[in-house]
């Protein structure tokens, strides 16, 4: 079974929404923002493995 994925006008409007969100946290806070995001994403997608196997692909190539 696949899962399910945007499709790129949906990433683009996700995107903005982060990048806005980021903007708002400011740089002081935009880690803890971003970490607190991870988790609530990490308990929305409810598997535990899926979700590590996601934080190695975003650390590929940085």
């Amino acid at each position: 079974m696949s899962q399910p994925s945007l499709t790129i006008d949906g990433l683009e409007t996700v995107y903005d929404a982060l990048a806005i969100a980021i903007d708002q946290a400011g740089p002081e806070q935009a880690s803890l923002f971003l970490v607190k995001l991870a988790l609530l994403q990490a308990n929305a997608l409810a598997d535990p493995q899926l979700f590590q196997q996601q934080i190695a692909t975003a650390l590929q190539d940085l």
